[in-house]
């Protein structure tokens, strides 16, 4: 509406129009605060079930993960009693545990070995748990470097720093303990590792934690905050003292089980793990074609205030809680099938939650339609801090499968709980959810013991139908990485099982999911295969070490640089192409420009002269396969051309244009030829051309000139003297088939995807950068949830602690050991009880002769320093790089031939505070000021090694000056 025609409205009508303008303004702001958040992915680490499948087969199958207290926990001889109020004794001899809690894969997120012995397993979980979120989400941690994506973790007790502290040994504290034992760096360092800038936060609620990180997280996507979030809790039972403490409180039932809802219930069962979700709003998650799993529609929080005691739930609190997480998602209550409760069993705790329940959702509950309500307690004990999560995580997976997993240890309904008047059914079996109709919705509800309630509404992921696949390609490529090549075996046998198990899976989703969706590591593997079925076989094949076809395998050494060749197609390979054409729309579009411009010459349809020997068919299939490889991310460091090829090779440079490149091409045989390369537009290569004719490319010239002396072929010894190794040919005259790596796009052997896949295969376990997105961005995909990182661990410990006793240090040969100590450490020793007498009765001995060592050394370190300082002017790079491998090595924890020195030291999680002691150590044996700061200006050992040698070139040694 223009302004006159505004004059001609009535005041009355504008005045409507801006209410209804405020009105949509209001409703978009309530909309943003009610707006549903996607779950598009999650991880968990809890008792028995090692990733959400295994957790829900877990579920479905009513197993009870609950176990003895294992032996590297606590010594239950000593600290068990079944009297609850006896002194420091625990009443249970049972608990729901990790394994492998004390093995860590520090390598991968760039810690060194030493930091990891001193940061908590309870962040070393997180991180590993935080990855897996994101690959089960199919979002590549680098794809959200920099993003604002907040983190939000559940947290409440440090068990690592009291094992720590019962080492009783003070000098084993460094600078890494402080950091990697505190709370709030649990989130920090998983923003940190991530690159993530959105808030991040440790939340301590107790109970409850978990699902307020939850609630905050939705908040904050909400708000704008973020964009992106990961939200959950952990926790980790490695010494007694909170047990004991429960025991004293008779929170914890003897028997070792959380029985609840049950009349035998009296207390719960502690348990430990790690559950992280990968939350985004729901219209976000829509646009990006996430895989989405379940909605947070709503979510509140509150406390009990003054009650009858800090620790005790409240039940009014606990209405209030559930109404408005009910308002807030916009739900009735007569809405919610399920609720996954607190549950813990405890006498006080639990008919008041029941009774919360049936006061909000037994109102306009019909008795044939009573809620079900479960706890996933029963099945892996109280997790605490991360109690809440599994509540959600067990929510969500019942809503994929449609199904209520059976509730444990339901025998006999507890009598406190007036079940007569409330509408409540517990699930003792499998119950089916049944997808369609109405939609699904359940709740999840906890509390804490610092007063802190917390629920949230769940709701079944929109229906959703897959796109029409319109077009598809043949085959599929498959692109697998690690750090290690074992993490690779482990990885291509893992999708092995995962394929075995999942036989229906579209092999185009699968290959989409895991090439967009998992970062790319030095170690690569990948697969050409047409169906689920082939890929299966082939990756079974090199399980069991087999040659595969269309199978390969390699460690990227660095960026390569790639040269492409354009060459002819002999007469054999007219034709080819077509069925790229016809499966291939950017290689479609590139052929149909070049036809639009080629009719101005020639009167046929390009695809009826593509199998001819015509120039511009030549042309133009080169150039629509250069802008396929350019559309996959792979470009060229440099091009050459020969014959037809120069002109490609000179129009994909950005010489000249395609136009003028089709004009020249069509003019080439004819007399005016120098006329119609004057009317050209010329410009610099953006990309290098290698030629042999001298001259400028850019000019009328070149041309002229090279239609007057053509050459017969372009000499591929230029490229390799200038370090290419890997070529790609676009044409069939391979003019580079005797180099390391000489690629096809095309060739008469094999079909056209075959082929192009091949070489894209090969260029990836080269160090090629695939834009793995755009591979896939002409077909209709799917996200899949597909196997994780298959973690290399290894054990990183504060010392030993063994069963509760001190650790036992090894000798170096620099170390003595005095009379009072060696009496400590025998002693030690004897506790181990993994020496038998007669090894004991050595000891002696052996202290004698380290003793002996020890002097000697001190002997030879003396003559070693002289040296050095004497010696030290004819110090070479080598000498001072042998040196660094030796320091560094030590400063980090592992062996020297594990170092290599042309890689940067943050891949070694080489930080400020190892920074400091390499520079310390520089400095005494150097005698050079090396401030910690060189190892940013020179990155690697090498650089570093060349720029300290010329420093020692050019000082004066005060050995020598005396």
């Amino acid at each position: 509406m223009n302004s006159e025609q505004e004059k001609t409205i009535s005041p009355i009508k504008r005045a409507l129009r801006a209410i209804e303008d405020l009105q949509a303004k209001v409703n978009q702001l309530e909309y943003a605060k009610r707006e549903p958040i996607a779950i598009i992915g999650m991880g968990c680490r809890f008792p028995g079930a090692e990733n959400p499948e295994a957790f829900w087969q877990l579920l479905r199958n009513g197993v009870d993960a609950i176990t003895e207290v294992p032996a590297d926990r606590w010594d239950l001889e000593k600290l068990y009693d079944p009297d609850p109020d006896a002194p420091g004794k625990v009443c249970t001899t049972k608990g729901g545990f990790l394994t492998q809690v004390d093995g860590f894969n520090p390598e991968f997120f760039g810690i060194s070995a030493r930091e990891a012995a001193s940061i908590d397993p309870q962040q070393r979980l997180l991180l590993e748990v935080g990855w897996e979120a994101l690959e089960n989400a199919t979002l590549a941690p680098e794809h959200i470097y920099n993003s604002l994506t907040g983190v939000f973790i559940g947290i409440y007790l440090n068990d690592y720093s009291k094992v720590m502290s019962a080492m009783g040994d003070s000098t084993q504290i460094d600078a890494f303990s402080a950091i990697g034992n505190s709370l709030s760096v649990a989130a920090g360092r998983l923003s940190y590792i991530l690159g993530l800038k959105g808030p991040s936060m440790a939340i301590d609620t107790s109970c409850s934690s978990s699902l307020v990180s939850v609630h905050l997280a939705c908040q904050s996507l909400r708000l704008g905050e973020c964009n992106l979030a990961l939200a959950g809790g952990v926790g980790l039972n490695l010494v007694p003292d909170t047990s004991i403490a429960l025991s004293k409180s008779h929170m914890l039932n003897p028997n070792g089980r959380c029985q609840t809802f049950d009349a035998a219930a009296n207390g719960f069962v502690k348990g430990e793990g790690c559950g992280v979700v990968v939350l985004k709003r729901l219209k976000d998650a829509l646009a990006d074609g996430d895989n989405i799993l379940a909605l947070v529609r709503g979510s509140a929080v509150n406390h009990n205030g003054r009650s009858s005691s800090l620790i005790a739930p409240n039940g009014m609190s606990q209405q209030a809680t559930i109404r408005q997480a009910l308002e807030n998602s916009g739900v009735d209550s007569a809405q919610i099938d399920y609720v996954e409760v607190q549950g813990t069993g405890t006498s006080v705790g639990e008919p008041i939650e029941v009774a919360a329940l049936g006061a909000v959702f037994g109102k306009n509950r019909s008795e044939a339609k009573p809620l079900v309500i479960g706890s996933v307690k029963t099945n892996i004990g109280h997790l605490e801090p991360a109690s809440g999560i599994a509540s959600l995580i067990k929510v969500v997976l019942a809503l994929q499968h449609g199904e209520i997993p059976p509730h444990l240890h339901f025998q006999q309904p507890n009598p406190h709980i007036k079940w007569d008047e409330l509408s409540l059914k517990v699930p003792t079996e499998r119950m089916p959810w049944s997808v369609g109709g109405k939609r699904r919705l359940a709740g999840v509800n906890t509390f804490g013991f610092s007063g802190t309630n917390a629920h949230v509404i769940v709701e079944e992921a929109p229906i959703s139908e897959a796109a029409p696949r319109l077009i598809e390609r043949p085959l599929h490529l498959l692109a697998l990485s690690a750090k290690t090549d074992e993490a690779l075996i482990e990885l291509a046998e893992k999708y092995e099982k995962h394929l075995a198990a999942n036989p229906d899976l579209a092999l185009g989703d699968i290959c989409f999911s895991a090439n967009n969706g998992r970062s790319h590591f030095q170690h690569r593997l990948s697969v050409v295969a047409s169906s689920s079925s082939e890929l299966y076989e082939k990756l079974a094949a090199f399980s069991a070490g087999q040659e595969v076809a269309g199978l390969f395998k390699g460690k990227v050494a660095g960026s390569p640089k790639i040269a492409f060749i354009f060459t002819n197609f002999s007469s054999q390979n007219l034709g080819m192409g077509r069925k790229l054409y016809e499966t291939q729309p950017t290689f479609r579009a590139a052929l149909d420009h070049c036809d639009q411009i080629l009719r101005t010459y020639i009167e046929q349809p390009l695809l009826e002269i593509l199998a001819s020997a015509s120039a511009p068919a030549l042309f133009s299939l080169e150039y629509a396969l250069f802008q396929l490889w350019k559309s996959w991310g792979i470009q060229p460091t440099t091009v050459m051309g020969n014959n037809i090829g120069k002109y490609v090779a000179a129009c994909v440079a950005g010489v000249f244009s395609l136009e003028d490149g089709l004009k020249l091409v069509v003019k080439s045989q004819e007399d005016d030829f120098q006329q119609i390369a004057r009317e050209v537009t010329y410009s610099q290569p953006k990309i290098p051309v290698v030629s042999q004719l001298s001259g400028e490319i850019a000019t009328p010239e070149y041309w002229c000139q090279q239609i007057r002396e053509p050459l017969n072929a372009a000499s591929v010894n230029i490229l390799t003297q200038q370090g290419y190794e890997i070529f790609v040919e676009i044409g069939s005259d391979r003019l580079s088939k005797n180099e390391k790596v000489s690629l096809l796009s095309l060739q008469p052997e094999k079909e056209d995807w075959q082929q192009l896949l091949e070489t894209l295969g090969t260029l990836y376990i080269h160090g090629a950068k695939v834009d793995w997105l755009a591979f896939d961005l002409d077909y209709s995909r799917q996200r899949l949830q597909l196997p994780t990182y298959p973690w290399q661990r290894k054990r990183h410990w504060f010392g030993a602690n063994r069963n509760g006793q001190g650790k036992v240090e090894s000798l170096s040969p620099n170390q003595t050991i005095n009379q009072p100590d060696f009496k400590q450490l025998v002693k030690q020793l004897e506790m181990t009880a993994e020496l038998s007498q007669a090894e004991l009765n050595l000891l002696p001995r052996l202290f004698e002769l380290l003793e002996k060592q020890h002097q000697q050394s001190e002997i030879e370190e003396e003559t070693n320093i002289t040296l050095q300082q004497l010696n030290l002017q004819s110090l070479t790079a080598e000498d001072i790089q042998a040196w660094l491998v030796s320091q560094i090595a030590q400063e980090l924890g592992v062996k020297p031939d594990e170092i290599n020195v042309r890689i940067p030291f943050d891949s070694y999680g080489l930080d400020s505070v190892l920074a400091i002691g390499i520079a310390s150590a520089g400095k005494q044996y150097l005698g050079l000021n090396m401030s910690p700061l060189l190892l940013v200006h020179y990155p690697t050992i090498e650089s570093l090694s060349q720029h300290l040698a010329k420093e020692v070139e050019d000082s004066e040694s005060e050995t020598f000056e005396i």
